[in-house]
């Protein structure tokens, strides 16, 4: 029996080994490492289950936490280690919407200032099988080439080899573009047949990328205008025309794939079951990166701006870079509104939020009536769920003539030097955008996401840039840039 112990014990300890290599030293003396797994004792307790843990500990030389019943059980350790990455392993039935909120409000609580601090993603699955496939899947980088959509906004495909759409603003409208140089073609179609298109189009073009804004739950996807559903059953997505009443498999490749449910409603709220639509897209439609709203959404801050950033620095920013950097924005815009709230949740996801949270901002805002994003960007900071490994390279293809800025940062000492050099052929209103989704997202400022973390980072006395920065990203709000300019922005920083 003292055999069985030491070997059980040992078996414990060689989970949580960290190569050397892997660790870092804060000014404190104390570890920091750049990934953590966090895992439920759930998990720990199933042998499947843990050698997902396991393949993720030994990808990232990660240290592994673990937790009883939340993941903030682990603050204090985490506050210890400061990661700049956070996996969680967790089983489909203990991830509902209070889970993915509280995620959030945690990442934001490694230190004392209002921005997260750590890049965070939930790995699971339909089985054990199904999570490890995403760990998987998520090693090789990906840079997306083809991709299918029910919405229009990316009709102009510039960012895509292959790209086709049914339309969410005219019903029965659907287009695609065959080849990178290709032009767009768009047709008109009997409504009644969106889903069988959609479905037809999912198999020709096996996306890398699929983007989604209809109306949705954790059981259904709606095609635009409600012309058919696609449903999910065993932990496979299959297609239900309402008007045929006729039923249908998606056709899958086995391709690994990313799912952005830019707008809709619920569908990443994985609702605490296995047999709901976010784990039947990791599982039978091999999302290795899902992203979606786990409530009812209207402003769309979350979701939009995350894309925003993404295909307005196609090839910049890996996916979940572009959405910790439009989260790390909008936060810092709250916190200019009505900074009393910022650390308060959201008080209601019930129909009467728009009253009770526009009231909640009035007073802290000495009786100004707030404005509609004012109450949206509240409403949208913790409710974006992201599952996949955070640290997976996901990339846009770059655009042809659209770099044209370069950013660099080097440390001398105390001292971060960024500087950025912009292009003959660089245009201000493209790095802010180009007017893309603006009822949503408005101009975007300059942003940079850090090669490495900086320790305690500000802006050196002298300079007049309105900045935002923190350890892991800079962001200029007042960025007039010119063509063929070169431009620094000198940071302070502890060694």
């Amino acid at each position: 029996m003292k055999q069985v112990y030491r070997l059980s014990i040992l078996l414990c300890l060689m989970i949580s080994v960290i190569p050397l290599s892997a660790k870092k030293k804060n000014g404190n003396g104390n570890t920091r490492n750049e990934y953590v797994v966090l895992a439920s004792k759930d998990v720990q307790n199933d042998i499947a289950w843990m050698q997902v843990v396991n393949a993720l500990q030994k990808k990232h030389h990660a240290e592994v936490l673990f937790y009883e019943k939340a993941p903030r059980e682990s603050l204090a350790n985490l506050q210890r280690v400061h990661p700049r990455y956070v996996a969680i392993v967790e089983k489909p039935e203990n991830l509902g919407r209070d889970y993915v909120i509280d995620m959030h409000q945690m990442s934001r609580e490694v230190d004392d200032d209002i921005f997260a601090d750590f890049i965070w993603g939930i790995i699971t699955g339909y089985d054990a099988d199904v999570a490890m496939k995403m760990v998987n899947n998520s090693t090789e980088p990906l840079f997306i080439k083809d991709a299918v959509a029910t919405i229009m906004e990316l009709n102009s495909a510039k960012w895509f080899n292959n790209y086709a759409w049914v339309d969410d603003h005219s019903s029965g409208l659907w287009g695609e573009k065959k080849g990178r140089d290709a032009e767009i073609q768009t047709y008109e179609i009997d409504p009644k047949t969106v889903l069988k298109k959609f479905t037809d189009i999912y198999a020709e073009y096996n996306p890398d990328l699929i983007l989604t804004a209809a109306h949705a739950t954790e059981r259904n996807l709606e095609m635009p205008f409600s012309l058919g559903n696609l449903m999910a059953k065993n932990g496979k997505l299959y297609a239900l025309d309402h008007f045929t009443n006729t039923t249908w498999d998606l056709k899958e490749s086995g391709k690994r794939k990313v799912y952005f449910a830019v707008g809709n409603c619920l569908i990443g709220n994985v609702n605490n079951t296995k047999e709901s639509m976010a784990i039947a897209w990791m599982n039978s439609a091999n999302a290795a990166t899902m992203i979606g709203y786990v409530v009812t959404t209207w402003h769309g801050r979350n979701g939009w701006g995350g894309l925003k950033y993404w295909v307005t620095n196609p090839g910049r920013y890996t996916l979940a870079e572009a959405i910790y950097m439009n989260q790390q924005d909008f936060l810092y815009q709250q916190y200019q509104w009505y900074p009393s709230l910022i650390k308060e949740n959201y008080p209601t996801f019930s129909g009467s939020e728009f009253s009770v949270a526009g009231k909640r901002i009035s007073e802290a805002m000495n009786g100004q009536k707030p404005t509609q994003d004012q109450i949206g960007f509240w409403h949208d900071r913790d409710v974006l769920a992201y599952y996949g490994d955070p640290k997976w390279e996901v990339r846009l293809q770059e655009v042809p003539g659209e770099t044209d800025f370069t950013v660099m940062s080097k440390v001398k000492g105390k001292k971060c030097i960024v500087t950025i050099k912009t292009n003959e052929n660089f245009s201000l209103e493209r790095m802010k955008g180009d007017k893309f989704k603006e009822e949503h997202v408005l101009d975007l400022p300059f942003s940079y996401f850090f090669l490495e973390r900086l320790k305690n980072p500000r802006l050196a006395a002298g300079q007049n840039w309105k900045t935002a920065v923190d350890e892991n990203f800079l962001i200029i709000y007042n960025p007039d840039f010119k063509p063929n300019m070169t431009y620094e922005v000198l940071l302070d920083i502890d060694k």
